[in-house]
This record gives structure tokens, C-alpha cells and sequence, in this order.
């Protein structure tokens, strides 16, 4: 398996080349045409590599094998590559749809930071870059956790399943919209910041008083990573708990984690049209805590996962922009 994990390592360290070096090499805003068709190009790899998921674990290249619900390998046998063409595509779902979530909370962030447009794209950049490294560390650690300690998965199940159930209440909202503000106040305490200047417009440190300082944009960029970290204690356990295998794992999260920066930009300005997502996330993660924690006794089928992920987002987004639809009519009738 080391071929592929070097290869897939080189095709991501290519791609963030490519974008920030080359299609973003300048700073300037994002616009609504451009963010949506970067997320289609991000979301169009990110399915087309399931087929070469396909490919790896059918044949069994470079010693791929489909693990059960312990990490065993599978007997060899036909349909292992659907098999874990099925588990990607849910992982990668499921991280797609809890990163609607983080991008909230990013939204807020850069509105309490006062961060120009311009520099939004670069922040969420490297929020991205530490986000891939922060998380392959916990998804492979956590791998590893489940497959020493089994009773893990109750307790992962749980905590998912509780998680799920504190989204429909309108607390976990208000907490979320002090995540920012609360902890930027925090770290100003600790880190020395810079006050904003001409100077230091666009980086992330600058010289203060004779020291190294941080600006108000590489505070930002500490604050990003910190939501991130606290959404991966949320999404790392759901994911786990649909594909077992490491490379699948890893590479669903990557592509879905590659596509948030565009998609921040696609929903930006529509953010808060589609707050009924929220309900949608509760039902996945609640339904995912409960298949992990019943594991021994319930198999429940991957693909009946997947179906409910895309039946749950599909109904959120279709009842959020209906809901929007009878609002702009009735402004419009008075």
C-alpha cells in the first residue's frame, strides 16, 4: 500500500500547488462564478477518484483489501471493490456534509476579524493545508485506537449520537456563534498580536516593537484551525465509523477537506438560507452514533448509510429553498 499513499500524498502536494501557485497566484476576491466552478472541479475529483478506489480494492493492488468492522481483511472473493466504492463515497459524503457546518462557524470568524475579501482565499489556503496534516495524524491515530481498543466504538457511538441530538437545540447554535470572538480574546492574552496597519495588510506576522508579532489575519488563521479541530471531533469519529480502511479513510476526508475553501465562497452569501442542514446533520450523525454503538448487534448495509446522507441533505435543501421561495413572494405581494 506505501506506492499508493506516496502517490496520493504527490497528487494532493501537486494540486494545492497548482492552485495557490498558479490559478490563485495573485490575491483577489472570489467570485460567486468562479468559487462554483472550482467546487465542481474539486467535487468532480473527489467522485472520480472513487472509481479508482474501485479498481484498487477489486484486484487487490499493491496488497489493498477490504477490512471488516475489527480491521480483519475479507475473505478474497468478487464485489470488494463496490464494496469499498460504497464505503467512500459515504465517507466522503458524510465529510462533505459536516463541513457545511464548519463553514458557519468560518463565516463568522472572518466577519468578527473584519478580514477583507481579498484575503480570505489565502487564510482558508493554509486553514486547509494544517487542517490535512491535523487530521491524517487523527484519522490514522484513531484507526489505530479502534482496531486496539474495540470498546471504543461505544463510546465514539455516543458521543455521536449525543452530538447529533444537541444539534436541534438552539444552544449549540448560540455556542457556536462564540467560538470565534471567545477564543480570538483568549489568545490575546497568550500570543502577541500586532494592531492592524497598512504595513501588515495580507501576512500573517509582522515586526512589533522590535519582536515578532502576529497580525490580526494569522490570528485568524489560529482561530480556523481551532474550529476545524473542534468539527473533527465530530466528523473523525462519524467517518470511522462507515469505512475501516485507512487509505479510504484518509483520502475521502482529503478531498472533501480540498473542496471547503470553494465551497465557503459558494455559500457565502447564502449561508443562512439553508439553516434546516442543521436538522439534516442531526439525523446523520445521531444515525451514525447509533450504527456504531449497535455495531455487534445491528449490520447495517453502507449503501443504506449513504442513502439516508443524500435523502437527508436533499430534503434540508430542498424544503430551505422552498421556505425562501414563499418568503421572497410574500415580500414581493406586499
Amino acid at each position: 500500500m506505501l506506492p499508493l499513499w506516496i502517490g496520493f500524498l504527490a497528487l494532493v502536494g501537486v494540486m494545492l500547488a497548482l492552485d495557490l501557485g498558479v490559478f490563485h497566484k495573485d490575491g483577489h476576491e472570489v467570485s460567486a462564478r468562479e468559487a462554483l466552478v472550482w467546487t465542481v472541479v474539486w467535487i468532480a475529483l473527489g467522485l472520480s477518484f472513487s472509481g479508482f478506489v474501485w479498481l484498487v480494492y477489486e484486484h487487490g493492488w499493491f496488497g489493498a483489501s477490504v477490512l471488516d468492522e475489527h480491521g480483519r481483511p475479507l475473505p478474497p472473493g468478487d464485489g470488494h471493490g463496490m464494496i469499498a466504492l460504497t464505503r467512500y463515497l459515504t465517507a466522503y459524503l458524510l465529510e462533505k456534509s459536516l463541513s457545511v457546518d464548519n463553514i458557519f462557524v468560518i463565516a463568522l470568524v472572518f466577519g468578527q476579524f473584519g478580514v477583507a475579501p481579498v484575503h480570505r482565499h489565502r487564510v482558508l489556503f493554509w486553514g486547509v493545508l494544517g487542517a490535512i496534516v491535523m487530521r491524517g495524524a487523527m484519522l490514522l491515530g484513531g484507526l489505530w485506537l479502534l482496531h486496539k481498543f474495540a470498546w471504543l466504538f461505544y463510546v465514539f457511538g455516543a458521543y455521536l449520537a449525543v452530538t447529533g441530538i444537541r444539534l436541534f437545540l438552539p444552544e449549540k447554535a448560540e455556542a457556536e456563534e462564540d467560538t470565534g470572538e471567545g477564543l480570538a480574546q483568549k489568545l490575546k492574552r497568550w500570543l502577541r498580536v500586532a494592531p492592524d496597519s497598512p504595513s501588515t495588510e495580507g501576512k500573517f506576522f509582522t515586526r512589533h516593537e522590535g519582536r515578532r508579532a502576529l497580525t490580526t489575519l494569522g490570528l485568524t488563521l489560529i482561530v480556523i484551525e481551532w474550529t476545524d479541530l473542534v468539527f473533527a471531533l465530530d466528523s473523525i469519529p462519524a467517518v470511522l465509523a462507515v469505512a475501516p480502511e485507512p487509505f479510504i479513510v484518509f483520502t475521502s476526508n482529503i478531498f472533501a477537506i480540498l473542496g471547503l475553501r470553494t465551497l465557503y465562497f459558494v455559500l457565502e452569501n447564502a449561508i443562512h438560507k439553508f439553516g434546516e442542514i442543521r436538522y439534516a446533520l442531526a439525523i446523520i450523525l445521531t444515525f451514525i452514533g447509533a450504527k456504531m454503538f449497535a455495531h455487534e448487534w445491528v449490520h447495517v448495509p453502507n449503501w443504506v448509510s449513504l442513502t439516508l446522507i443524500v435523502s437527508c441533505l436533499g430534503v434540508a435543501i430542498g424544503i430551505s429553498w422552498l421556505r425562501q421561495r414563499v418568503r421572497s413572494q410574500e415580500r414581493a405581494g406586499h
